[in-house]
């Protein structure tokens, strides 16, 4: 893939789905609902490992399933980005830079508790 990934994989999605006649499926509901199941099994496979099993899933024989779900919800979030008309490269760039103001490094360095600044828009 040349040029921006996404754009180029989002193109290849809307191109996969038109040869199949399946644009009237990939309403953003029914897309948001895929995404939300494909998210669950990646969770599916994490649930009832210890922190270091987990951390040790992707390198042992079942990388390959954890490789397959996180493709799964790679794909249907582009897709989903791109039936909304989102461009997820500039919405996470702006998404970061919102975060970086929210949560100043001297702040929220080694918490996971810090709330965000008062002037926070709560738009998490």
């Amino acid at each position: 893939m040349s040029g921006d990934p996404l754009r180029t994989l989002a193109s290849e999605l809307r191109g996969f789905a038109a040869e199949r006649d399946w644009e009237r499926f990939h309403t953003p509901k029914n897309l948001a609902m895929a995404l939300a199941a494909e998210a669950g099994e990646v969770l599916e496979l994490f649930q009832w490992l210890t922190p270091e099993e987990a951390a040790a899933l992707s390198d042992g024989p079942r990388a390959g399933e954890v490789a397959d779900e996180l493709a799964d919800v790679l794909l249907y979030l582009v897709r989903l980005a791109d039936v909304c008309d989102v461009d997820l490269t500039e919405a996470a760039a702006a998404k970061l830079a919102r975060n970086a103001r929210r949560f100043p490094p001297e702040r929220v360095r080694g918490r996971a508790d810090q709330p965000p600044l008062e002037d926070d828009d709560g738009a998490g």
